[in-house]
């Protein structure tokens, strides 16, 4: 069985090689395979002298790169006169590949060292602190979209009455203003007699007659105007009281 070998700066025979590469500043597609091959048989010897079993693929790997260096010091050119491959095409390769999964791992395991840091909640039921369970309403298309009109015709309604109330509220604003067009009719009038219907306006409606009516009242209480009413549901007579006012 082989043995795996892991040193302060290399793990593997590969890896090894591919310190020795970087550190001879090398490019890896243009390896100068008997350098690195006498650099990587030296570190070897060193790891024997200091009692670490070597494995069977380091020495493995140093075969193939004495291989290597033989295969380059002979001619590539063949009997028809074309070039081999460069004996170095494979290993290189190989070296490519494995600093790819050597990056892969470290990306991944950074991930992981990352991943440990964070806490997880696991799930829990939250119902007794949230109250009433949720209530999920099953109904067709045609029912979901019936409901749907039903609500924007109700909003729309509140809409209107909220519109109708503040009218209202304005109106009831200009009950002063009617006391003042009340007694500017009367005193034009010039102790004529007017009826109550004088003092209406074309389309003022029921709110118009109220205020009218309670504007009337107001002025008979402070002395401003008499008023006159033969029977029931007949017209009433208004004069304006001209000494009320001066004494006013």
């Amino acid at each position: 069985m082989s043995y795996k070998i892991k040193l302060n700066i290399f793990e593997g025979p590969f890896d090894l090689l591919v310190y020795l590469i970087e550190n001879a500043e090398m490019n890896i597609y243009d390896i100068r395979v008997s350098e690195i091959t006498e650099q990587y048989l030296k570190q070897i010897e060193r790891m024997k002298e200091h009692d670490v079993v070597v494995g069977a693929e380091f020495l493995i790997l140093a075969a193939t790169l004495i291989e290597l260096k033989s295969r380059m010091l002979l001619p590539r050119i063949k009997v028809d006169g074309t070039e081999e491959e460069d004996p170095r095409t494979e290993l290189t390769q190989k070296l490519l590949e494995y600093t790819r999964f050597k990056r892969l791992a470290a990306a991944i395991e950074e991930q992981m060292d990352y991943a440990a840091m964070k806490l997880t909640k696991p799930q829990e039921d939250l119902q007794p602190f949230t109250g009433e369970p949720d209530e999920y309403l099953k109904m067709d298309i045609d029912q979901f979209i019936a409901a749907f009109k039903a609500f924007i015709y109700r909003r729309q309604k509140n809409e209107e009455m909220v519109a109708i109330r503040g009218s209202i509220e304005r109106e009831k604003m200009t009950v002063a203003a009617k006391k003042g067009a009340i007694r500017r009719l009367l005193r034009k009038a010039k102790g004529k007699i007017l009826h109550f219907r004088d003092f209406l306006l074309p389309n003022g409606g029921r709110y118009d007659k109220v205020v009218t009516f309670v504007s009337l009242l107001e002025m008979i209480k402070q002395g401003f105007a008499s008023v006159k009413q033969d029977g029931n549901f007949q017209d009433i007579e208004i004069r304006y009281k001209e000494s009320e006012e001066s004494a006013q």
